[in-house]
């Protein structure tokens, strides 16, 4: 019988992918089901250039991963939020705002906007906001590496890695870039 780590790296359906914080899976294994289900998703759509845009941070260092696995015709952009997020206002701005870097017009191109951990969903309605002042694109897909409930927002990745159930004072954090760790932080009720 496998363990609920062995179901996660194994098996795609959500309800199989549900692990235990105690056993995060390895980023590689991730990354590798990450780039199989966007091969598929390009696939299906007969899509042979889509274009990957990471996230500032740890949507980047996913997105730049990726894309090492991925055909050499997908571009790389990053964006960076900061300036888009509804919580500027409470957070201000954080001392690393980077421009963001889109090597194309979005202007109907199909994009694979990524994220590292997906949760409230408010980055990705952020993201996107963003996107859309660059153009219009013909589609966006949502891929993550891992998904997490909580959303606040109707938000939800097309691909996804990972679905991981935690308890309520626990999250997920990516650090990287080199290596890429999945790492279980704890916040006091």
């Amino acid at each position: 019988m496998m363990s609920a780590s062995e179901k996660s790296v194994s098996s795609g359906s959500a309800s199989d992918s549900v692990v235990s914080a105690a056993h995060l899976p390895d980023v590689t294994v991730l990354l590798d089901r990450l780039a199989q289900q966007l091969l598929a998703w390009a696939e299906e759509r007969q899509l042979s250039a889509p274009h990957l845009v990471g996230i500032h941070t740890g949507g980047a260092w996913v997105a730049e991963a990726l894309k090492a696995r991925l055909p050499a015709s997908w571009s790389l952009g990053v964006l960076d939020i900061s300036f888009y997020r509804d919580d500027y206002t409470q957070q201000g701005l954080t001392p690393a705002v980077k421009p963001s870097v889109l090597p194309l017009t979005t202007e109907g191109q199909h994009l694979i906007l990524v994220d590292d951990v997906l949760m409230t969903g408010r980055t990705i309605r952020a993201a996107m906001n963003e996107l859309f002042d660059f153009g219009r694109p013909a589609s966006i897909c949502l891929a993550a590496l891992v998904s997490l409930p909580g959303r606040e927002l109707p938000i939800q990745p097309d691909c996804c890695a990972l679905h991981l159930e935690l308890a309520p004072d626990q999250r997920i954090k990516l650090s990287g870039p080199s290596p890429l760790e999945l790492n279980l932080v704890s916040y006091p009720r």
